[in-house]
């Protein structure tokens, strides 16, 4: 099967026009923006709506505005995506949103409150065609519903409203040299309430995209976030003959250059005992009561490994999984992938204590606030170790997939400065 090469493709930005009549005062884009649409629970995004009668997340987060049973099929599309849509043709109608004058990659440059810096080149990812190999790889299995989400989305909007988050390794070729080379006034210049700061430039020298396109060609990209809308931008593209549907909206990074933050995602379980979780794990793993959440604790011990958390605040090692346990659990998978700390919890644990799958809650980066979920729900809090981006990668490269949220990466593009859209 022939393989495509990696391309990112120049577009014409869609992106908020620079009038003071969208916010009283001066014009603060800040106020506009808005987290990757799977990342805010139900409070923030109620807040985010109420933020700014512009901001993104009126588009993203349909379901906010207009609450009604979710869609039984591709082919439907309910009144909540049919109004998210009319909302931004609205605003490109209004002149809120204007499409820039000039095909562009854009060079998106963020800087987080703790001082990470990471750049990137936004365009147009080119989707592989039926019959061809495509250079990007997921990492993480999807779940229906939200392909289904997103698709509807972006078919009723014709549009693509936030980037996916690609990673490849570039070892400073010329993409990379002219992501970092970008220089001067930017196009947007903007300092969010989480304290991070994000700047873009336009790059449209035919020269410098034309060095670019060469040197991605070669190269292989993985989905470090995004999973949910890439199998949407396939569907669209299989679903439409529309020329505008071969490419999806997309932000790259060069990991060599701007390694990512690799947070975990933990998870809360209502309504289960941790005292009795912990006794009923010792008939597959060692159990060890501990003091405290401890990340080093986790990555220090024989993996895999995870942690039970009580809403008191009581806390279980769970560790030394035995080698024929793990392999009578995940037959067919590598050493590495049966050694993944969410692989045991999903494969060994939860069908030990009959926990469902759809029960699971999600909690990004902060055991804390894992183990309030926990408190809330009266259940347990089970706190993993974060991956390295290596074995993110080691284990793509086998053509394995990790668990489901399994990773965390960041910093993850806000939503907001540049939109494609098709029409």
């Amino acid at each position: 099967m022939p393989r495509r090469p990696l391309e990112l493709a120049p577009f014409r930005g869609l992106r908020y026009a620079d009038v003071d009549r969208f916010v009283t005062g001066e014009f603060d884009i800040a106020r506009l923006l808005a987290p990757p649409y799977d990342i805010p629970g139900a409070e923030e995004a109620r807040a985010l709506l109420r933020s700014d009668p512009h901001n993104a997340a009126r588009v993203t987060l349909p379901y906010e505005l207009n609450r009604e049973d979710p869609p039984s099929s591709y082919g439907a599309v309910p009144r909540r995506y049919r109004a998210a849509a009319a909302l931004l043709h609205d605003w490109i109608d209004r002149g809120v949103l204007v499409r820039d004058d000039q095909e562009a990659l854009y060079v998106y440059e963020q800087v987080t409150p703790q001082g990470r810096r990471q750049r990137g080149l936004l365009g147009g990812l080119r989707l592989p065609e039926e019959g061809s190999e495509s250079p990007v790889r997921p990492h993480e299995d999807v779940a229906a519903a939200p392909v289904r989400d997103r698709f509807l989305l972006m078919a009723a909007a014709r549009a693509d409203l936030e980037p996916i988050f690609l990673l490849y390794r570039g070892g400073g070729g010329a993409a990379s040299a002219a992501t970092e080379s970008a220089s001067g006034p930017p196009l947007v210049s903007a300092r969010t309430r989480d304290g991070a700061e994000h700047r873009l430039w336009a790059l449209t020298d035919p020269a410098v995209l034309a060095r670019i396109a060469g040197d991605l060609a070669e190269r292989s990209a993985l989905i470090a976030d995004g999973h949910h809308r890439y199998a949407a931008y396939r569907l669209l593209r299989e679903a439409h003959g529309d020329p505008g549907r071969r490419h999806g909206l997309a932000l790259l990074v060069d990991s060599d250059t701007h390694p990512p933050d690799l947070g975990a995602i933990h998870r809360v379980l209502p309504g289960l005992d941790t005292a009795s979780a912990a006794s009923a794990a010792e008939a597959v793993a060692a159990v060890d009561r501990v003091d405290g959440i401890s990340p080093a604790l986790l990555q220090r011990a024989e993996q895999p490994a995870l942690l039970l958390v009580s809403p008191e605040g009581t806390a279980y090692l769970v560790h030394g999984f035995g080698e024929q346990e793990l392999e009578r659990a995940m037959p067919g998978r590598s050493p590495e992938w049966r050694r993944l700390p969410t692989a045991a919890l999903h494969e060994i644990l939860l069908p030990l204590w009959g926990v469902a799958e759809e029960r699971v809650r999600m909690v990004h980066d902060d055991p804390a606030e894992a183990v309030a979920a926990a408190r809330e729900a009266e259940g347990t809090a089970v706190v993993v170790p974060a991956l390295d981006v290596s074995q993110v990668y080691a284990i793509t490269d086998r053509g394995e997939l990790t668990p489901r949220k399994s990773t965390s990466f960041g910093p993850k593009p806000r939503t907001g400065l540049v939109m494609r859209v098709l029409d």
